[in-house]
Parts: structure tokens; C-alpha cells; sequence
């Protein structure tokens, strides 16, 4: 097996090449989990906590009742939890390693095998703990109360209560082991498939085969003939594969289909929402909220943005392109960490402090390379270790707006991470509001030091574009999404079937402004959260709009806000929506709150036509 140390040369030629321009580009150093994928450490752990997961199963298993029936209930309990969680953070370092390594560089054929065994061997291991949260819901109420009165397991208050709430969907318990065992043959082998398939396209632009980042970075070059080149490479390359991701898309949708249907689900999204803890009646006056906006958000501002260009429409190629005689120019890599730093240190140095440790310590991959995954995340790993970010820098300032997004997310984790294994993890709905409140604290910090007016309109531009990108954009997913799942429950759906979908929701977000050319109907195909995390999408615009709310709070009166907000983030998984909210008189069930998040968008478009005017 390929040791990890033995790619560190290829990792360092890639970050040298781009620091030509760009400046010198960090590499992860996943060390700090395990130095190599044949290393003793990870070795021991993972033969550890296999032992660890059958002998919990034997001490425990069958035995629940009788224990929290007992006097000493709490305190036997607790030591069970604490031993759960002990398995959770050796598992969770195991196979949060082979993650990154595998997106890192999922074409290494040594690395690819690597993470699939350990994948089935994490899964093959967890089996013997599935009992515990099965049994743990079908404890009496009222006992489960008493034993609580132990302060050592009310510690857990807030993890045993989430868990009960899947009370209602659990299934027998053989039923919920054959789903847990064949998720490495079903759904993920499916999520692994369109990775690797994505990862391995190419197209051809100008004489150049480029991989799927190089090519949509194309799309917000600044000449048109690059732009329209590369939408048609993109749209051939995903023509060419559509059967597959057709495939795909059908399959990991029936699976979820017989999840829902075997566990009660009614509605298509109604497991995101119970794993988000977040009511469906909350995400329905969000996503009304959104699609009644449309007109006065995207529709305005693309129209608006037609103008510039001296045009009625736009070919969607030119949706992010730059505007006529915007500023072109590259951030080097030293410039975007000073910004993003600089920004969170304004807000709290305590921020900036945590921020700061991404760079020193490498926990940061930036460089764009072959066969590394596209995109960007935050993946907080375990408590026990730290959370590490991936990017696809390119000195693109929408590189600097990702970068402080992810390092909010970096934040976050950190700060939730002494909550522990089983209460760290935020809901999707809340772990968004740090990226993009880190967002939004650098956008202000470089607006408030631009004074030229053609510097602001590029800025402002590109902000409403990006938040355009997390509401309007998020929310036309999601119903993307609620259509297919429904509808592919009356059978397959074929590519055709699948495209006209894709181009009715985006028609109907986008605008008259934007004309959706042939080869659009494809663009459905490379969205990574359809294949992952399905719903997943409307957290973003969840989170954008809570930003905006928070931040205007901030403005108005910024005494003591800094400490409530990490205060909130440091709560992880401890607290629901409604309870961190609070402290900042707000509360997302209230039709008004997003319509308050919406009409920050709104203001911004009003000042570019403002702005347009002088």
C-alpha cells in the first residue's frame, strides 16, 4: 500500500507551480491524524475500535431497560454514552482521514482502494453499535427522565433528546442493520461512482483539456468568446455522460424513496428536515418567501445587469461573468489570508485567533491539481483532532469570498468541538450561518475601504450575484429536487425527463433577463449535493437569510454581539434553532424574518441602480 508520505513531492510541485502566480499555496498535512495510510497508529485505532464496537455490543446490548430501571440508573448509563462516544471520535478519525485523503486525490488507485476498505470496515464495525440508539428509544419516558437527574448523564440531555425524536422512523432492528451494512453497495458506492466520474471529465477549451474547476473558472473570464467556449465544452462533456448521471440520479432517488416509504417519511424531504431539526412548516415559508422574491431579486438584477452589458438578455453563459470595465485582476494568496484575517479580527480577535491557526498549521489545502475534488468544504473531522478546509484557489475575488466562508465553517467547528462526538455536529440549517456570516464580515470590511465608484459597483455586483447564488440559486435546487423525488416515484425518469425539469426552475428563478441557450438543460448533472446530501440545498439559503438578519442586529447595536454569536456557535448541536436565536430577538418562524433577510438583497440591488444613476 502506498504510504500518504510518498505523494507529499507531487502535492509541493503542485502548490509551487501555482505559487508563481498566485503565491505560495498551502498543502494539507494530515498528520495530525495519521502520518500514512500503512502507519501503526491508524492500524492500532482502527483494530481498536473494532474491538471496541463488538465488545460494547456484548456488554450492553439487550440490557438498556434493565439498567435504567435500576437505582444506580444514571450513573451506568452515563458510563455507556461516554464509551459510545469514545468509539464515535476513534471510528470518526479513521475514516475522516480516508476522506480527505480521497479528496485530495480521488485518481490515486492505491488511495481510491484505501478509502473504500475503510469504509467497509468502519461501516462492518459500527453494526455492532446500532443497537445502542435503537434500544435507547424504546426506553420508558419516564425512567429515562429519573436516570437524567444524574448531572453526569444529563450532560447528554441534549443528544438523548434529538436521538428520540428519530424515535417515530426506527425500524426493527435486523431491518436497520441490513440498511446500515448494504449502504456500502447501495447509496454510497453511487456517491463514490459520480465522484470518481467527475473528477476524471475533461474538456476541451482553446486546444486544452481541463478538468471541471479550470472550466467553469472559465465562465467568469472576462472575454465572452471564453465564456461561451466554455459552457458549450461543458455542456458536451455532460451531454456525453448524461446516461450515466441519469443512472445515478434515479437510483440514489428510488433508495431514498424506500427509506422514506419502510420508515414513514410522507414527504420527499422530510428526513432533511428531522435530521436538520428543523420544521417543514419553517422551510415551506422560507422557500415561498424566496420564490415570491424572485422578481424583485434575481429578475431585477439580471435585467439590470443586461443593461451594462447593452443588452435585453443574457446568454447564461454571461450570468457571473464580470462587468464591462470591472477591475480584472488576481489575488495572490498572501492578500486573501491578510483580508479574511483582517475582517474576522475587526469582529473578534478571538475569531481571527482560531482562523489564524488554518494557515500556520496547515490544516488548508488550496491548490487546484489533477484528480483532486472540486468545490470547497469545511470537514470538521473529530473533537479529539481539528477540522481541516479544502479549496480550489485560483486569486479569483469569489476565491477570497470562499475562503472566508469555509474558514467560518473552520471556526465554527472549532468552537463547537468541546461539546464532544455525539453534541459538536450543528444542523445543516445553522452550520451555514458561520461561512456566511465570515462572508459577509470580509465583503463589508473591503466595501467600507473602496471609495471608487466603479470598485464599489464591481464589489456590490459580485456580492448580490453570490447571494443570489445561495437564495434564489439554493432554492431553485431544492425545488429541482422535490420534483424529481416526486416524480420518480411514479417511475424512472428519463434525461429528457430530467432536463425540462432543470430548465423550468431555472427559468422560473432566473428571469426573461437570462436566456437559457442550448446545452443548459444539462448543467443539472454535476450538482454534487443531489447526489450527497439530497434537500441539503435550502440550508444555504437558510443560512443566508439568518446572516442578513443577524447582521443587521450587529449594525444597529454591535454591543456585546460578538460574545452572544460565538457564544451560539459554540453551542454546536446542544440547542435548537429557536432557543440560539433568541438571545438576538429573532425567531425563523416568524414570515417577517425572512422577508427582513431578503430585503438585505433587495437594498443592495437598489444601490447598484443607484449607483448606475450617478
Amino acid at each position: 500500500m502506498l504510504p500518504v508520505a510518498s505523494r507529499a513531492p507531487a502535492r509541493r510541485a503542485a502548490a509551487k507551480s501555482a505559487s508563481k502566480s498566485l503565491g505560495p499555496l498551502p498543502d494539507w498535512n494530515l498528520a495530525d491524524l495519521y502520518p500514512a495510510m500503512d502507519s501503526s497508529a491508524l492500524k492500532r485505532d482502527l483494530e481498536r475500535g473494532e474491538a471496541e464496537c463488538i465488545d460494547f455490543e456484548k456488554t450492553y446490548k439487550g440490557r438498556l431497560a434493565a439498567i435504567v430501571a435500576a437505582p444506580d440508573a444514571g450513573r451506568v448509563l452515563v458510563e455507556a454514552v461516554k464509551r459510545y462516544e469514545a468509539i464515535e471520535d476513534v471510528l470518526g478519525r479513521v475514516i475522516s482521514y480516508a476522506g480527505l485523503l480521497h479528496a485530495g486525490d480521488t485518481a490515486d488507485p492505491a488511495i481510491a482502494k484505501f478509502h473504500g476498505d475503510m469504509q467497509e470496515r468502519i461501516t462492518a464495525a459500527s453494526l455492532h453499535l446500532l443497537f445502542f440508539t435503537l434500544e435507547m428509544n424504546r426506553l420508558d419516558d419516564a425512567a429515562l427522565e429519573q436516570a437524567m437527574a444524574d448531572p453526569a448523564l444529563g450532560h447528554y440531555r441534549p443528544w438523548v433528546e434529538d436521538i428520540r425524536k428519530d424515535k417515530p422512523y426506527q425500524l426493527e432492528d435486523r431491518v436497520e442493520q441490513l440498511f446500515h451494512e448494504k449502504s456500502v453497495t447501495g447509496y454510497a458506492a453511487f456517491n463514490r461512482l459520480f465522484d470518481e466520474t467527475m473528477v476524471a471529465l475533461r474538456f476541451k477549451i482553446g486546444g486544452k483539456s481541463l478538468a471541471i474547476e479550470q472550466a467553469f473558472h472559465l465562465m467568469q473570464d472576462p472575454k465572452p468568446q471564453k465564456r461561451k467556449a466554455a459552457a458549450a465544452a461543458l455542456a458536451k462533456t455532460f451531454k456525453e455522460n448524461l446516461r450515466l448521471f441519469t443512472l445515478i440520479t434515479n437510483t440514489l432517488a428510488k433508495d431514498k424513496e424506500i427509506s422514506d416509504r419502510w420508515r414513514g417519511f410522507q414527504d420527499v424531504a422530510g428526513s432533511r428536515h428531522l435530521a436538520n431539526r428543523v420544521e417543514p412548516e419553517v422551510v415551506d415559508a422560507l422557500v415561498s418567501s424566496v420564490r415570491e422574491a424572485y422578481p424583485r431579486l434575481s429578475h431585477r438584477y439580471y435585467a439590470l445587469k443586461a443593461h451594462w452589458f447593452g443588452k435585453k438578455t443574457l446568454p447564461h453563459w454571461d450570468r457571473n461573468a464580470p462587468l464591462p470595465k470591472a477591475p480584472d485582476r488576481t489575488i495572490r494568496w498572501p492578500e486573501a489570508q491578510a483580508t479574511v484575517l483582517t475582517a474576522y479580527g475587526e469582529f473578534s480577535p478571538k475569531m481571527a485567533a482560531i482562523a489564524e491557526r488554518f494557515f500556520k498549521d496547515r490544516w488548508i489545502d488550496a491548490p487546484v491539481r489533477e484528480g483532486k475534488t472540486n468545490g470547497a468544504f469545511s470537514h470538521p473531522t473529530v473533537p479529539s483532532a481539528h477540522p481541516y478546509v479544502l479549496l480550489n484557489y485560483q486569486g479569483r475575488p469569489r476565491d477570497v469570498m470562499t475562503l472566508a466562508h469555509e474558514l467560518g465553517h473552520g471556526v465554527h467547528q472549532v468552537l463547537a468541538a468541546p461539546n464532544g462526538p455525539l453534541m459538536a455536529p450543528t444542523p445543516l440549517t445553522l452550520a451555514e450561518t458561520a461561512s456566511v456570516f465570515g462572508e459577509m464580515l470580509t465583503f463589508k470590511a473591503l466595501l467600507a475601504a473602496t471609495k471608487d465608484n466603479k470598485q464599489r459597483k464591481a464589489m456590490l455586483a459580485a456580492k448580490v450575484e453570490d447571494m443570489i447564488n445561495t437564495v434564489v440559486r439554493q432554492i431553485a435546487f431544492y425545488s429541482f429536487e422535490r420534483r424529481v423525488h416526486t416524480e420518480r416515484r411514479n417511475g424512472e425518469l428519463n434525461s429528457e425527463q430530467l432536463c425540462n425539469i432543470w430548465l423550468e426552475v431555472q427559468r422560473e428563478s432566473l428571469g426573461p433577463a437570462i436566456d437559457l441557450r442550448p446545452g443548459y438543460e444539462t448543467f443539472w448533472s454535476y450538482i454534487p449535493h443531489f447526489i450527497h446530501s439530497p434537500f441539503y440545498v435550502y440550508a444555504y439559503a437558510f443560512g443566508d437569510c439568518l446572516v442578513n438578519s443577524l447582521y443587521a442586529v450587529y449594525e444597529r447595536a454591535n454591543e456585546g454581539f460578538a460574545e452572544r454569536y460565538l457564544e451560539m456557535l459554540a453551542a454546536g448541536g446542544t440547542k435548537h434553532h429557536s432557543e440560539l436565536l433568541k438571545p438576538f430577538g429573532l425567531d425563523a418562524r416568524d414570515p417577517k424574518f425572512w422577508q427582513g433577510g431578503l430585503s438585505v438583497i433587495e437594498g443592495m440591488i437598489g444601490e447598484l441602480e443607484g449607483l448606475e444613476n450617478r
